[in-house]
């Protein structure tokens, strides 16, 4: 037995976590849906950025920021999702992680709104032109898109982005109080030196989001 199992503060137990918590109220125990409603199709309607949560087979997670124009993702019907995919840098880990294992989280965000909204479900990937169309943005139409199964959609209290105060100008950060990714990778990879890391990064900012 390692030192990890032995450590008493360790829970381990479903009944163990919920003593510890105690009893979920009505409504939180009550809002998830197993489709999108009107209230969550509005939100995605306003939904410029969301964070995608996958797995391999084995278990090792992962988290994506996803981000386009408002409605960016569809909805064909009440139980599917469709977000295309926008040019990134081909690591594909979300998507090797669904191929092995379709189980997703989504989370969406509003600027402004301090409240989430969460859909759970399976995800597949897709290359069907006459689906990803209509999702043209740029004059560049996605070469793949995920759809989505919903299973669970639901909203999630504003409480964790109030203590962050994400969307108070204020709490902003200076761009310039923190490296750029350029001298970040540059350091970080050896592949490169800082300018033209810097250099690289800014182009595919200007010219590959599309």
């Amino acid at each position: 037995m390692d030192s990890e199992t032995r450590d008493p503060a360790t829970i381990r137990d479903a009944a163990d976590l919920r003593a510890q918590f105690g009893a979920v109220g009505p409504l939180a125990a009550g809002k998830v849906l197993d489709h999108i409603d009107g209230y969550a199709r509005r939100f995605i309607a306003l939904a410029p950025f969301l964070v995608l949560a996958s797995a391999d087979a084995a278990g090792q997670a992962d988290a994506s920021p996803r981000g386009d124009a408002p409605g960016f993702v569809a909805v064909p019907d009440a139980r599917t999702l469709v977000i295309p995919d926008r040019r990134g840098n081909n690591r594909i880990d979300s998507f090797r992680n669904i191929i092995e294992s379709p189980g997703i989280g989504v989370i969406f965000f509003v600027p402004g709104i301090d409240e989430t909204l969460r859909v759970n479900g399976t995800a597949a990937v897709t290359r069907d032109r006459a689906l990803l169309e209509p999702m043209r943005a740029q004059g560049t139409v996605p070469t793949v898109g995920l759809v989505v199964r919903v299973r669970e959609a639901f909203f999630h209290c504003g409480k964790a982005l109030m203590r962050a105060q994400l969307w108070d100008p204020a709490r902003h950060v200076a761009r310039d109080t923190f490296p750029s990714l350029g001298r970040i990778l540059a350091d970080q990879t050896a592949a490169s030196d800082i300018p033209e890391a810097e250099a690289r990064i800014a182009e595919s900012y200007r010219t590959r989001l599309y």
